[in-house]
């Protein structure tokens, strides 16, 4: 059976909270509270069963990663005329937007700001840069980071990875 590799990325988050889940319920199921000489009546599920069900999650863990990781190495997009490997598409559009954030940080800055505590002369912190030309280039830079975003994104739906879905939609 095949999945988008969108559907791939988004089942591996479904199953690292089933991991945390079958995890808590291991601890649950592990002991149970009784009167001194009581025997422990079981109830639901056993450790073994939990276990098995964990081990097998975690396996599809681990085999969701590899084909995520090979199909973002052997799929490539096109971006301003380069042709990108996914995995270093995500990247950049990561990068991009820390970069959109700090420049939107430069841009909100006054020119000029009195600084207060400096005793009876007034002392300004200049920037030595134009905050306006710092909110042009945040929003191109966000503009980018979304046209990345939007092929990856594209891409991530024309590409399948082999894995069998079944067991958990």
């Amino acid at each position: 059976m095949a999945i988008f590799l969108a559907e791939a990325v988004k089942l591996k988050s479904i199953l690292l909270k089933k991991q945390r889940d079958l995890q808590s319920e291991r601890h649950r199921v592990a002991f149970k509270t009784v009167e001194k000489g009581e025997q422990p009546v079981r109830e639901g599920r056993t450790m073994q069963d939990v276990e098995h069900e964990l081990q097998l999650v975690r396996d599809d863990i681990r085999l969701l990663d590899k084909l995520v990781y090979v199909a973002n190495t052997e799929n490539t997009v096109s971006f301003f005329g380069e042709e990108l490997m996914l995995v270093e598409a995500i990247e950049l559009a990561k990068q991009m937007r820390v970069e959109a954030e700090t420049l939107r940080d430069f841009s909100m800055r006054d020119k000029e700001e009195l600084q207060h505590g400096f005793g009876e002369t007034p002392m300004y912190e200049v920037a030595l840069y134009d905050p306006h030309e710092y909110y042009v280039r945040a929003e191109e830079m966000e503009k980018r980071a979304h046209k990345l975003s939007n092929a990856i994104n594209a891409k991530n739906f024309q590409v399948t990875v082999d894995f069998d879905d079944s067991r958990y939609i």
